[in-house]
């Protein structure tokens, strides 16, 4: 009897209060998910590339999407990457290179060999390291969001920013594109040789930020950079293939623009002067969702990639 009085007794009594669930701020991702359509920029198909590569072991097809820069950076490289690619110089060619934590380049392999070399287009620009950086004669001083927080760290430059969605280092009014992972730049030789952009590479390590106003970059990987970051690292100097076999061979690259309509990728990138890219890289730089101890109170330029996606067709 007393065991079912005490039982009764249980029931009766008031549920304990839950303990409340914890909130935490929304995660840089959050925040990228939630943005309006009117904060999305599309990217012109004139300033895009689609590099296909050979199919890899198992028959899978292997596609690298590449955003051009936009003006006023690089445009002497740019506008002959175009012309290059009109002329489908890069097919047939090879990727040359895999060094680990640092670049994947592709481009002729004999073309040191000027007996074997093949010819570039006749309208190919002659380029110069002065335009590695953007100085005031070039174009109109530009006038940079700069964002209230978080500091935007860096060693390389007095200021790190963002401009049509690259991000960029400045020094008083001159200003130049960073190497970031997946940035796309221009191989060349001692200076003052500045390349022509039939030698192209693309970041797959740590940023080498050391690069910045020696070379010219002149885009960005936006999709497919998992084809050349997994690449088998070459076993000569700076990460060379040592034989042909070695080599991963480019079927082509195009221009999205001159594809068929029905083929055309479509991408858009988060606008570097919105609200909500501002919240983006300030929560890159204090994280204080469930998993994060110790906020790091700034961010170094290149860990905060500006958010790309795919346009669903139709």
């Amino acid at each position: 009897m007393r065991t079912l009085v005490i039982a009764a007794a249980l029931l009766a009594a008031p549920a304990l209060a839950a303990e409340p669930a914890a909130t935490y701020p929304p995660t840089p991702s959050e925040i990228v998910a939630a943005a309006p359509q009117s904060e999305w920029v599309a990217i012109d198909p004139k300033d895009l590339l689609v590099m296909t590569l050979a199919p890899d072991t198992a028959g899978r097809e292997r596609k690298v999407v590449i955003q051009l820069i936009p003006r006023p950076f690089s445009q002497t490289w740019v506008t002959n990457i175009r012309t290059l690619a009109q002329a489908h110089w890069w097919d047939g060619l090879a990727i040359v290179r895999a060094q680990d934590n640092y670049v994947v380049q592709w481009g002729d392999p004999d073309g040191e060999d000027k007996a074997k070399a093949r010819p570039l287009p006749a309208d190919i620009r002659p380029t110069s390291e002065a335009e590695y950086i953007d100085h005031p004669r070039f174009g109109p001083p530009h006038v940079f969001k700069i964002l209230p927080t978080p500091v935007l760290e860096d060693a390389y430059a007095p200021l790190t920013t963002f401009e049509g969605g690259f991000p960029v280092g400045r020094d008083g009014r001159d200003r130049w594109p960073v190497h970031c992972y997946g940035s796309v730049g221009v191989g060349r030789d001692v200076s003052p040789n500045a390349g022509t952009g039939a030698e192209l590479y693309t970041v797959i390590g740590h940023a080498p930020r050391h690069l910045d106003r020696n070379i010219a970059v002149v885009g960005r990987v936006i999709e497919g950079i998992e084809h050349l970051s997994t690449l088998p690292r070459g076993t000569e100097a700076l990460g060379f293939y040592a034989t042909p076999a070695e080599r991963t061979p480019i079927v082509s690259v195009r221009l999205v623009s001159e594809l068929p309509k029905a083929e055309q990728p479509k991408f858009e990138y988060l606008s570097t002067e919105t609200d909500t890219f501002a919240r983006y890289a300030n929560a890159r730089a204090n994280r204080h969702d469930a998993f994060f101890i110790k906020p790091a109170g700034g961010v170094d330029v290149c860990n905060v990639p500006v958010p790309v996606r795919r346009v669903p067709a139709g």
